[in-house]
């Protein structure tokens, strides 16, 4: 038998199981969680990779979707085997076929025993509970990432205990804030060109109020306005959550925003250049907090793209992965 019947008849067996889950009354895949958020659909769109749709009180009750990149061997079924957990976060503007669609994370060989879980986040959600003048509600990322999509991949999903994080920009600055904000929840955290200190400057702020402001939005429903909810905008900084992100293992990467060996010729982007300065902020915090697990890969030229957020996910998986206690 070849290697590519192998992966066919493997493909087939999954796809089996994932029907009969969404055919079984007491599956997982129809099972509300208790706190709100329960799995409507589940989709094979390709060899190893399942998109669930999960609809969330913490959102309104909209349905949004999750694709799951699976271990070998992976049966939601069996509820007996939990798989080390890779959260992959996407940037604004972006969704949750980002990562499967703009790297070749499904062909990592490493990842083979991890389950990877990429999330909808809106295109410009930033990973939070929305302010929303005071008053909370829809949309809560934070609590629909943090606790409804845990809950549920645990519950029936095959996600085990241990997590690692790791996104691009927005995603970045998701990914620091989560395992900041929930202590315990991951044991390590990675930021490609992430968005970790917002409040750097004037230049930083404007530039954020814009992504807020997006498809026609009031730039302050999210945390605000800046500086009579500087509280808020603060708790979302990863830059002022420092401290609690000292216990575990950090990567920090980012380019300056000239044309870098990855760009044409001639490329710019002001939004890197601030990223960067950012990133050397919170590098220096961390420094200050006293951690003693940071990683930083400041590379000099390059710009917000994807080849080098693919080269920084390559980059940083021996840290998370040993973070997970996988080894290659």
């Amino acid at each position: 038998m070849t290697a590519a019947t192998i992966r066919r008849a493997r493909c087939l067996l999954l796809a089996l199981a994932v029907l009969l889950l969404t055919l079984t009354p007491n599956a997982p895949s129809v099972a509300a969680d208790a706190r709100g958020a329960e799995v409507v659909a589940v989709t094979q769109v390709a060899d190893r990779q399942v998109d669930l749709s999960v609809r969330s009180s913490a959102l309104g009750g909209r349905t949004v979707h999750v694709r799951l990149l699976t271990p070998d061997g992976w049966n939601p079924g069996d509820h007996r085997r939990h798989w080390p957990t890779l959260w992959l976060l996407h940037g604004c503007c972006g969704d949750y076929t980002s990562w499967t669609s703009r790297t070749d994370v499904a062909r990592i060989d490493s990842l083979r025993d991890v389950l990877v879980v990429m999330p909808e986040a809106g295109w410009n959600g930033w990973y939070s509970d929305w302010w929303n003048n005071g008053n909370g509600g829809d949309p809560a990322w934070e609590t629909f990432h943090t606790k409804e999509l845990r809950r549920l991949l645990e519950s029936g999903w095959g996600a085990g205990p241990r997590r690692v994080v790791a996104g691009l920009s927005m995603g970045g600055q998701g990914a620091l804030m989560y395992a900041a904000r929930h202590p315990g929840m991951f044991k390590a955290a990675a930021a490609y060109s992430g968005s970790v200190h917002p409040l750097l400057n004037d230049e930083s702020v404007d530039r954020i109020m814009g992504f807020f402001a997006g498809q026609g939005d009031d730039p302050r429903r999210v945390w605000g306005d800046p500086v009579a909810q500087r509280d808020v905008w603060a708790a979302h900084d990863p830059y002022y959550l420092a401290k609690r992100l000292k216990p575990i293992p950090v990567y920090l990467s980012c380019g300056d925003g000239t044309a870098g060996p990855l760009d044409p010729p001639g490329a710019a982007n002001a939004l890197e250049a601030d990223f960067n300065r950012q990133n050397h902020a919170l590098a220096g915090a961390l420094e200050k907090a006293g951690a003693r697990h940071v990683t930083t890969n400041f590379y000099g030229p390059g710009t917000h793209s994807w080849p080098y957020w693919q080269r920084e996910l390559h980059a940083s998986l021996p840290m998370l992965l040993g973070a997970l206690r996988v080894t290659n």
